[in-house]
């Protein structure tokens, strides 16, 4: 029986903030689909300009949005017309204190990692792609078809930033996640991911596939609430 095994930042996380290496002034639109565990698949729409980032849920009519320089992030319930806007740093650090005292648990085993190319090409959505295997202690526990159609240059420094407040908390949980982002890096951006740690057959589960990116003239309203939205007060930590 295989083991579950988790990537640490998350190939989700990698597709978001690869975008921050493009040269976007206009900004960046992305359309993906992401599948759970269940194999439920749901859009979601990213967009970039500068240093602002916005995801939307439409199937949970959630939206968030961060000002990285501005250290904001906004969560919006578009159902009840609401939303609460924290400090981001501060929102890491108690997102990170919650999961150390909800799972402390032993810490993982460190793994061999492999990411290796088979030679298989394909065209999707659009992209030219190529076919890499990530192999740990041996076991294929992801495919991901990427492209070298997108820019990678800067996107070091933006995860740096993103995760500085959950990797001094979880240093050996993110070691393996950040490894596997270093090596998959090199060959190029990941258009369909393949997650082989999901089922016990020998087909992976496609947990992430990009449908669609392009660059957009982005306006401030775009990362900002909707106007008629009741700004909520967060209740206090630990309450």
């Amino acid at each position: 029986m295989k083991k579950r095994v988790r990537l640490g930042w998350g190939s989700i996380l990698i597709l978001f903030l690869v975008l921050m290496g493009q040269d976007c002034l206009a900004g960046v639109v992305m359309e993906q689909v992401v599948r759970d565990r269940e194999g439920n698949a749901s859009k979601v729409f990213i967009y970039f300009s500068e240093n602002k980032f916005r995801s939307d849920h439409p199937n949970g009519s959630l939206t968030t949005m961060i000002d990285f320089k501005e250290d904001r992030m906004v969560m919006v319930d578009h159902l009840s017309k609401r939303y609460v806007e924290v400090k981001y740093t501060q929102w890491q650090k108690e997102v990170a204190e919650r999961l150390k005292q909800s799972g402390p648990g032993p810490q993982p085993k460190s793994k061999k990692i492999l990411v290796k190319k088979t030679g298989e090409r394909a065209v999707i959505n659009g992209f030219q792609t190529e076919k890499v295997q990530i192999i740990a202690d041996g076991e294929l526990i992801e495919e991901n078809w990427v492209t070298r159609d997108v820019a990678l240059k800067d996107v070091e420094k933006v995860m740096d930033r993103v995760a500085l407040g959950f990797s001094k908390e979880f240093k050996a949980e993110m070691k393996e996640g950040r490894e596997i982002y270093e090596k998959v890096k090199a060959f190029g951006f990941p258009i369909l991911v393949k997650d082989y740690t999901l089922t016990y057959g020998l087909e992976g589960v496609d947990v992430l596939e990009v449908k669609r990116m392009e660059k957009k003239e982005l306006e401030d309203e775009v990362f900002l609430p909707p106007k008629g939205y009741q700004k909520m007060i967060p209740e206090p930590s630990g309450k």
